[in-house]
């Protein structure tokens, strides 16, 4: 059997190459791409990124919407779906830090930005401890990370989804924020597995293995 074939999406937003090597380093056989095609015949689909909202909606939305209608039909076909940073925020309907731009409306909530004072920084930059909230259902790519794993975070707007049933992973700067969803197919994590040494790639290990 070959190796699993992971399409990282190029949105325009940087962080691709580090996403590239560690899925190599995870075993799969990853390879950055713009073409809808090949997003479309991809094993698994991974939506990396940093930047703003609004420039990231606007690299899935050049050509004509066909990268970004790619990537929704491969969520809707059950394709497995990794969405790192930007790639989190941009499931939800729409995000403070940009008004006018709508997200992929995949998941209902919005994005805000932390509201915090000193000597709380935004950005949120650095490792943080994630735990599952109370009485959440089990999720198989969290199976083998226990609860107060550090991840590597670096953003300064997060997640609200409106339906509690979604978020897989809490942390806490100044506020509990939700560090992760999982839906079906779906996983998307605000902070940077690819950044976060072992935890980080023991994530990775079982978003291409299952």
């Amino acid at each position: 059997m070959g190796r699993c074939r992971v399409a990282i999406v190029d949105t325009g937003s940087g962080n691709l190459r580090s996403v590239e090597k560690a899925l190599a380093v995870s075993g799969a056989d990853g390879f950055v791409t713009r073409d809808p095609d090949q997003v479309a015949l991809a094993d698994k689909v991974v939506l990396p990124g940093q930047g703003a909202f609004g420039a990231y909606v606007a690299g899935l939305g050049r050509d004509g919407g066909a990268l970004r209608e790619a990537v929704l039909g491969a969520i809707r076909g059950g394709t497995p779906y990794l969405g790192i940073c930007m790639g989190l925020q941009v499931l939800f309907e729409g995000s403070e830090e940009a008004p006018g731009s709508a997200g992929l409306c995949v998941l209902p909530g919005r994005v805000v930005r932390f509201g915090l004072a000193p000597p709380l920084k935004v950005p949120h930059m650095g490792w943080n401890a994630c735990r599952r909230p109370a009485g959440a259902a089990p999720v198989p790519l969290l199976a083998g990370t226990a609860d107060g794993t550090h991840f590597y975070f670096v953003h300064s707007y997060y997640p609200v989804p409106s339906d509690a049933r979604h978020v897989a992973l809490l942390a806490d700067h100044g506020v509990g924020f939700c560090a992760a969803v999982a839906r079906d197919n779906l996983f998307a994590c605000q902070f940077h597995p690819e950044k976060s040494q072992q935890a980080g790639l023991a994530l990775l290990e079982r978003f291409v293995s299952l």
